[in-house]
């Protein structure tokens, strides 16, 4: 169809019109122009643009109409957004379309020599790379007549507030103001066959696959789920149908004469919707429009005319997780997500994971003795702004799986789940039995000296655990000696932030790691072996749970860990508020923002002010996200801890933490008793009551420094963090850039390359990345696993029953009864003393909230992440590994936790 050149204005564009862009006619008219200009068979048409509906909403005075009904709409409350939807959509329709453009419309409708005609709504916030918007905006097919047609396109400008829609834009935080609306108008496909084509995986997430629902008549039938379609899977590279379900298909949808659709019921049988043949050429058509798009994975509908397959519509497939980039999905890698194991699922800015990536490859050289770099490395990958770990040597060994096995059963319990979903795919069968001989060399030389640390640590527990943590200490003092002393220029300074201290950091660090890790082996060693003994003697009361209860007792309250004495150093800090009247009384009227502020102003009660500057100095480079060196930390916004101060100034006596700690103390000596008393009544008792005494004590010695290593390396995160906010506050007033931390949506290699006085637009790439991490924080879903292919691992441990109950992995015994409180972001907690916390997962920042909660259940986590350790620690019950549990738990739900069991009872 050519429009007449009169009527190819800023209110109509043709169909394959060259302006045809996302601001002029939305998401899904921009794509269809594409399809159109690309050669495929698109039904001929045209655009309304978005000016004609701003003209309509200008003309018709609705935009005051609109902030009337958005003022009283809630993004949580359902009644409401129906409520503004009802009233918009009911001024709207009180509107009149413009003379000149009824005419426009009408005379290019005319112009299709079509009967009937499909209007198609097309919004600019549709239908985008990172948010579909599907099924937000309407359609209304086999529409005749001009009355119906101008009607139709009335009823599509006001759908752009449905109930929905507006609750869609307000979760994704997208001004309402700054969505408009165009209208497509196309000659109705009288279709014989008509459905969806996915050019990847929808459910898994694999790329080399395309997926087909077909049924007969219209689509609308299909995708308002009135029709059971057959079920189609092809795999392109062989051109085969690899599966095939056939649905009852027992309606379908038709235009109806007149104008409008009707139900059809279709004859019972079980034929296929289209034949073999039909489905190989249709997935073939997918490949040239997902080519189109760059290759980017298409949700496709489209629909079967006179042996013609029409494309109907064309859109990303939004709810798939990226593939990491430079990694072909051929020889097929496995990716373990690292935020999963470190309890924390957010997206980690582009220069904290650079850092990462750095860390990794001095180890590599330090370590392993391989030549590594930051852009050589290859076990850490960047996918969807996160950090991957490619353990796919590890999985193509037959040792390597059952390492793994066991490891990640101390990490992340559901990601083994997920990896014995995969273990039979041929493209994961082991390559190799046992190990090479070289990798047995690497590991000896590595593994010799950490041996012999942890036999010095069994004969001397306390003096060797002073000597590792003195040996930090020690070396952090060093570094943050030489970071205050920094000076220059600028860009000097920043040259040196990035290239000296990060490697002098981390070579201090790797220096110290093979005594930091000699240990947690030797703590976790003796606990590993005072269970296996406990079980040798001891009824097993654990339900099958890989640790028993009695032995896990044992962990209560163990001294030394850096982060259970942050807890109790801030117990001191708010008991110093506390008795201070003036402090007191400034806690308990002012909000945490508030008192932040005040705080960073000098502007609190010197009392409370010296006690929280005293916890800062010590925990200030702690935050939450804290692995990222691009988060803020504590120091720079203590607003979590005042939140927390606030928390704990409303215990009561009996639960505050010393005392908690006290009390916990006393069990695991009790408990130790108990278990040496039980060993001397058994068989050799005298023997396993020595060893039980032996083990536990060298536990309770060495096991609090798991915590160690972290707590050192994120305190050198702060140092580096703050010398490169130094640099960007210089680089902002020199007017290079709009805020301190913008270096931190950098790389290193881009950081380098600024700091040598490269010019580039520095802004818009930083704006860039804001934006690409901005929506990744809003992803809910983060799979444990990752496959090269795109096949993704969401699930954590379902339940095992039929019933509303979960199952988790159990971590820290006992069993308490109380209200959920799901929490996202510890800042925001609302956390009331004995509520059950349920989280996607937790890192250090998260630790104030235990001593309120009166159980935990995580998302993610396993034995040894900072979750289960501390709350061990504080003998509060604690489950992880609970899928979707912030989704299927809801604040104010009643339940009973078992941290022995991993069972969760949701109660009336």
């Amino acid at each position: 169809m050519i429009l007449p050149l009169s009527l190819s204005n800023e209110n109509i564009l043709q169909l394959a019109s060259p302006l045809a862009d996302l601001a002029r006619v939305g998401g899904k008219g921009a794509n269809l122009s594409i399809l159109k200009r690309g050669g495929l068979a698109v039904p001929d048409g045209f655009h309304i643009t978005t000016s004609a509906y701003r003209t309509f909403v200008e003309n018709n005075g609705l935009s005051a109409e609109i902030d009337t009904a958005l003022a009283k709409a809630v993004e949580t409350d359902s009644e409401s957004l129906e409520e503004a939807s009802q009233y918009i959509r009911a001024a709207f329709a009180q509107g009149s379309v413009p003379e000149a453009l009824q005419q426009e419309i009408t005379t290019c409708w005319s112009g299709l020599d079509a009967q009937a005609v499909a209007v198609r709504s097309s919004a600019t916030a549709e239908d985008l790379p990172d948010l579909s918007f599907a099924g937000q905006q309407d359609t209304y097919l086999n529409v005749v007549g001009d009355e119906a047609l101008l009607k139709a396109v009335v009823d599509c400008w006001s759908s752009l507030w449905t109930a929905r829609a507006i609750g869609y834009r307000k979760r994704n935080n997208i001004p309402h103001h700054d969505v408009a609306l165009a209208v497509i108008v196309q000659a109705m496909i009288p279709s014989v066959v008509a459905g969806v084509l996915f050019t990847a995986n929808p459910l898994t997430g694999r790329r080399g696959e395309i997926v087909i629902d077909a049924a007969p008549g219209l689509g609308e039938g299909l995708v308002s789920g009135l029709v059971e379609p057959d079920h189609y899977t092809v795999d392109p590279r062989q051109d085969r149908v690899i599966g095939k379900t056939i649905g009852q298909k027992a309606v379908s949808i038709r235009g109806r004469a007149g104008g409008g659709t009707e139900k059809v019921v279709e004859p019972a049988g079980q034929n296929q919707a289209l034949t073999d043949e039909q489905i190989l050429r249709l997935a073939r058509l997918g490949g040239r429009v997902a080519e189109l798009y760059g290759g980017e994975p298409q949700d496709i509908e489209w629909a079967l005319a006179d042996d013609t397959f029409f494309i109907l519509q064309s859109r990303p497939i939004t709810s798939l997780y990226p593939t990491p980039d430079g990694l072909p999905a051929d020889p097929l890698q496995f990716l373990l997500s690292f935020g999963a194991v470190q309890g924390m699922l957010d997206p980690i800015t582009p220069l904290g994971r650079d850092l990462m990536k750095l860390l990794i490859a001095m180890g590599a050289k330090m370590v392993l003795r391989r030549p590594s770099a930051l852009d050589t490395q290859q076990m850490l990958f960047d996918v969807g702004e996160r950090l991957w770990v490619n353990i796919t040597p590890i999985v193509l060994s037959s040792l390597g799986r059952r390492l793994i096995g066991a490891g990640t059963t101390l990490v992340e319990p559901s990601i083994w789940e997920a990896l014995r979903q995969v273990r039979e795919d041929p493209l994961l069968k082991p390559e190799q039995k046992g190990i090479r001989p070289r990798t047995v060399l690497l590991l000896a030389w590595f593994i010799a000296p950490v041996a012999g640390n942890m036999v010095l640590n069994m004969l001397r527990p306390a003096p060797r655990r002073e000597f590792i943590m003195g040996s930090t200490e020690q070396a952090f003092t060093m570094l943050h000696e030489k970071a205050a002393a920094l000076h220059g220029s600028p860009l000097e300074k920043l040259r040196w932030s990035l290239n000296v201290l990060p490697e002098l950091a981390f070579t201090e660090l790797l220096s110290l790691f093979r005594l930091l890790i000699s240990a947690i082996a030797s703590g976790l060693m003796s606990l590993t072996l005072l269970n296996n003994l406990t079980r040798g003697f001891v009824q097993d009361l654990s339900n099958g749970a890989a640790w028993h209860p009695k032995a896990l007792a044992i962990t209560r309250s163990l001294p030394h860990n850096p982060t259970t004495e942050m807890g109790l150093a801030l117990w001191d800090t708010a008991s110093a508020i506390r008795a201070d009247r003036e402090s007191a009384s400034v806690f308990a009227s002012q909000e945490s923002p508030t008192l932040a502020q005040n705080y960073l102003e000098s502007r609190l009660p010197p009392v409370a002010q010296a006690a929280i500057k005293n916890f800062l100095d010590r925990y200030g480079g702690r935050g939450l996200a804290e692995i990222d060196a691009g988060r803020e930390r504590w120091a720079d916004d203590p607003t979590h801890v005042m939140e927390s101060l606030i928390g704990y100034l409303r215990l009561e006596e009996a639960r505050a933490p010393d005392v908690v700690f006290r009390q916990g103390a006393e069990e695991a000596r009790l408990a130790q008793q108990e278990l040496e008393q039980l060993a001397r009544n058994s068989r050799h008792g005298w023997l396993k009551a020595r060893l039980v005494h032996f083990f536990a004590g060298r536990a309770r010695e060495l096991m609090s420094q798991r915590e160690a290593p972290k707590f050192f390396f994120v305190r050198v995160l702060a140092l580096i963090r703050a010398s490169v906010l130094q640099s960007g506050r210089e680089l902002r007033d020199l007017g290079l850039f709009d805020q301190p931390d913008d270096l931190f949506f950098l790389t290193l290699t881009e950081l380098r390359s600024l700091a040598d006085g490269v010019s580039r637009d520095w802004r818009s790439l930083v704006a860039e990345r804001r934006a690409a991490f901005n929506r990744e924080k809003m992803r809910r879903q983060i799979p444990r696993l990752l496959l090269s292919d795109g096949r993704a691992f969401y699930d954590g441990i379902a339940s095992s029953g039929g019933g509303s109950d979960l199952n988790g992995s159990p971590v820290s015994p006992g069993t308490a009864e109380g209200l959920v409180r799901v929490v996202l972001d510890p800042r925001q907690a609302g956390l009331q003393p004995g509520e059950i916390l349920v989280c996607p997962g937790t890192d250090p920042s998260w630790t104030p909230l235990f001593l309120v909660a009166g159980g935990l259940v995580m998302e993610v986590g396993g034995m040894m992440t900072h979750g289960a350790v501390v709350a061990r620690e504080y003998g509060i019950p604690a489950i992880v590994g609970v899928d979707n549990a912030t989704q299927r738990l809801t604040t104010g739900q009643h339940i009973r936790i078992d941290g022995t069991t991993g069972q969760i009872q949701i109660l009336e």
